[in-house]
């Protein structure tokens, strides 16, 4: 007679924990590996052939992916800082004693990023629309010129700012407010009591003990923006003239459009580099020495 298998203290965890393994090496690990074996490789003809690095060779000479990495650097070096500095100012206005209808600005500063990407990407599309569009309407009920918020490079990159700002500032502000209540009184009345002002006691107080969730904002709105991808799809489809399309979006096209799946898994690991690399930065210039 066969032995049955038998539960104990010692196999019981291992049991237990097997489907979220398998879930896991099935979705997560194996994706990332055969996505590094597709970069080394060329879909032609139905078939995978090794390239070795020439996909990497490529993405250097390519000057779309060059204009692209531009436009995602220029959306991130003035895009996150402005969104960060306005989120941190409304933390701050919220947490302030004495503020009546605290919940109802907290809840409405934070209701755009509920909102679906597909869902608020049309919204702003129809509003800043150059001839129907309400925000041009109102530009010219007060006399001045319409704007080419979508056909104007400049302009183009400005509308998708934005848009992505209107969207993640309030959440954001809601974990830096988090992380104002978490700072003791105590501290605001003995600096009070020594007489530094509203102004001092943000720059020794305020910011220093925040320090920690601005870094985890700025991580988190760092890969967010370098993983851009439904905004400038829906907002401007990439244009004009490619001057809002971003890494992500020319991944998705060179994969999903024209079917370089070995290109596109390049990129993606380019991608992730960025992020790896861009991460460390803020670490050592935003974290503690520790």
């Amino acid at each position: 007679m066969k032995n049955k298998f038998v539960l104990t203290k010692h196999t019981a965890p291992y049991v237990f924990l097997l489907p979220v393994f398998v879930l896991f090496i099935v979705f997560m690990l194996y994706p990332i590996v055969q996505s590094l074996i597709y970069s080394f490789q060329r879909f032609e003809r139905g078939q995978f052939t090794f390239v070795f690095f020439d996909n990497y060779r490529r993405m250097i000479q390519d000057p779309l992916f060059r204009k692209t990495l531009g436009n995602t650097f220029t959306i991130l070096l003035v895009q996150v800082p402005i969104q960060l500095i306005m989120a941190l100012f409304f933390a701050v206005l919220m947490n302030t004693r004495g503020l009546r209808l605290k919940g109802l600005f907290r809840v409405s500063f934070f209701l755009p990023a509920l909102t679906a990407l597909v869902a608020y990407s049309i919204v702003f599309q129809i509003l800043l629309n150059e001839h129907y569009g309400v925000v041009n309407y109102l530009l010219t009920i007060l006399g001045l010129e319409r704007v080419p918020w979508l056909s104007h490079p400049v302009w183009a990159k400005a509308s998708l700012m934005m848009a992505i700002t209107w969207r993640w500032m309030g959440y954001n502000m809601v974990i830096m407010l988090a992380g104002l209540q978490s700072i003791p009184e105590t501290l605001y009345d003995a600096a009070s009591i020594d007489g530094a002002g509203k102004m001092t006691r943000f720059r020794i107080i305020t910011v220093p003990m925040l320090k920690p969730i601005i870094l985890f904002c700025a991580i988190l709105s760092t890969i967010g923006t370098l993983q851009l991808f439904d905004e400038p799809y829906i907002l401007t489809r990439g244009g004009p003239n490619n001057a809002t399309r971003t890494v992500a979006h020319y991944l998705y096209q060179q994969g999903f459009q024209y079917a370089r799946f070995g290109y596109a898994s390049a990129i993606a690991y380019v991608l992730v580099l960025l992020i790896g690399v861009l991460s460390y930065i803020q670490f050592k210039l935003i974290g503690d020495s520790e």
